[in-house]
Formats: C-alpha cells, structure tokens, sequence
C-alpha cells in the first residue's frame, strides 16, 4: 500500500474540484487554492462548488487564498487552472515549489507565443524564476468531465513523465475503483491529444448546431484523430498515444458529451451565436477556441494537412458560415484512407 500524499491543488474550477474530493476522499491531504478570492470564500463556507451542484466536498480538504499555503512542504502540486492562466500561476508558486516534488498537469492546452504544451510551459517558467530544473512534471490526461469524477462514476486516465518511476507514483496515488490510471512516457504526444481535441469537438458541436447527426459527427472525430495524429508524429510523437485514452478516449467524450464546453460552444455557434456570445453563455473557458492560433501555427511549422481544424477557425474566428465550411470540406479533393500501399495492402488487393 503506497503512503498517503500531500498535496496542493492550483486552481478551485470544477476539474481541480472534483480532483481535490477524489485524493481527500482516498485519505490523501489536500489543500487547494485559486487567484479568485470570493471562489475560495464560497467553497470554505458551503463545501460545494457552484458548478457541481449537489456534490459536497469532503470537510477534511483546506481551501487557502495563499499559494504557498499549497505548495510548500506538499508531495504533489497539481495545475489545474486553465491553460492560458498556466504560466502565471507557475511564476507565482515557483518560489515555493522544489524539484523533488511531483508537478502534476491537468489543464489542456498549447501556448499560443512559444507553441509549448503545459508541462513545458510549467517547466521553463520554473527554470526561469528558480534556476533550478524540475524533472517530476507529469501531464495527467484522459476521458475524465469533472462533472462524472466528481460524483465517482468510473473512467480511465493517463499519467505521462518521461521519468517513468514518477509516472507511476501518480498511478499509485490516483488509482482507486472509480479511476483506473495507465502511465506513458510520450509526454508531448499525449498533450498534444489534449490541445487538439478540444478543437474537433468545437467542429463537432458546430455540425450538431447545424441539425446534424450521428453519422457526420463520427466521420469528423475519426478524420479528427487523423488530423491530430498527423501533426503528432510529424512533432515526434508515439502513434500508439493517439489511439489510447489520451488521444481517440478523450476525443470520443469531448466530442460528444453534453458535459463537454467545447462541444456545446460549438452547438451554439452552428446555431447561429456569434462566437464571444456563445463564449459567454458557456460561463467557462472553452479551451478548443484558446488553441485554435497554436495549431495553426503548428500546421505551418510541420507542414502538415489540418483542414477540419482549419475550417473551425474560418468559423469560430473570421464569421465564415458553418454550412459553406462543411461544404468545402466534403468536396475536397479525393483521396485513400491510407497513408501509402505496403505490402500488406497489395497483397490485399490482389
């Protein structure tokens, strides 16, 4: 039996939420903290975020509105604001923070100016304000809406560190009966499924908006996946992490689930709502629209092929028509399903 940890929790949303229930619930220590000082006032009082209505926190986990309060003396410190607020909050706590300490990323994202996924962000803000380089930064990914977690429905995570022992102390610490955790060393490749996912669902909302169905939204997730796993091999990734539950695990649910913001920021657009309104109505950071530039660039620095995430961003961001978007799309040019005939195929075809 592994020893119980303590652990910080950067971020009071309703992913570091339902996260800081689940490890208190496992007996681990658990303090969290957030920027937005009424937030932390809300939850000392009532122990129930506003957003997972229902669900009561347990009273043993400590709300702080001092991020050294989190970070000093714990196991474990947890990132889990959302991706745009990543480098701030590390640039705050890194004065707290040591090396041997594990650094666990929850936020999905890629930064728009150094196209760097979280954990890199994470690190470099670290090294910058430290000197010092932190090695135990794991990305902690999956198939996982707060909103299922947070009342202890099953599902199943992935912890990445190329320092594999680190990946699996986070395995032992978050693995119970309601999440089953698999490691993996293909760091970038899994925060790369993270990012891009994001925008997929954005598309696939947009063609629910639209009064489509199932058939259009499975043909745009699974040439989604092509198109993600061809800019993460073209960066160096594993294929393998795009077809496990970091890549087509959490496309799948994003791209689906009424819980997904993306996927119902989208619906809103395909309807007709302005893309800041639509932002609006959510409530919440909806990080497909946040990566959207990232990937573009990443489109231009690899030189590879991203028409759907492409035709997202003619909607979401220049006001193109979603209807003349998916029309486009279906009459491109035509081509095979694989990437080149080997032997297999020909034998195949004989």
């Amino acid at each position: 039996m592994f020893d119980m940890k303590s652990i910080g929790v950067l971020g009071a949303g309703t992913w570091g939420t339902a996260l800081a229930r689940m490890l208190a619930k496992s007996d681990n220590s658990v303090v969290v903290w957030s920027a937005l000082e009424n937030e932390i006032d809300e939850l000392s009082e009532k122990y129930v975020h506003p957003k997972l209505p229902g669900v009561e926190i347990p009273r043993s986990v400590k709300f702080t509105k001092n991020i050294k309060d989190a970070c000093v003396g714990t196991d474990m410190v947890i990132f889990a604001t959302p991706s745009v607020f990543i480098r701030s909050t590390a640039g705050s706590a890194s004065r707290y923070l040591d090396p041997a300490q594990i650094i666990i990323n929850v936020s999905k994202g890629m930064e728009k100016d150094t196209l760097f996924t979280m954990t890199q962000v994470i690190s470099d803000e670290l090294l910058k304000n430290t000197g010092k380089s932190f090695k135990k930064i794991v990305a902690l990914t999956g198939p996982t809406h707060a909103e299922e977690v947070a009342v202890d429905m099953p599902t199943a995570i992935v912890s990445a560190c190329e320092d594999i022992e680190t990946a699996e102390i986070v395995q032992d610490v978050f693995m119970n009966t309601c999440l089953r955790v698999y490691t993996n060393e293909d760091v970038k490749g899994v925060e790369i499924c993270g990012a891009m996912k994001n925008i997929i669902a954005l598309a696939a909302g947009i063609l629910t908006g639209l009064g489509y169905g199932d058939n259009v939204r499975a043909a745009l997730i699974t040439r989604g996946l092509a198109e993600i796993t061809r800019l993460g091999l073209a960066m160096g990734c594993m294929e393998q992490t795009f077809y496990g539950l970091a890549g087509i695990g959490d496309l799948i649910v994003t791209a689906t689930s009424r819980h997904s913001r993306n996927y119902q920021c989208g619906q809103l657009i395909g309807q007709g709502v302005e893309t800041k309104e639509a932002v609006r109505r959510i409530g919440m950071v909806v990080e497909g629209i946040n990566a959207i530039p990232a990937a573009l660039e990443l489109k231009e620095k690899y030189n590879v092929e991203l028409p759907i995430i492409e035709s997202a961003d003619a909607v979401v961001n220049h006001g193109i028509d979603p209807q003349k978007a998916l029309n486009e799309l279906m009459i491109r040019d035509k081509r095979s399903e694989l990437s080149k005939r080997n032997n297999r195929t020909q034998e195949c075809l004989s």
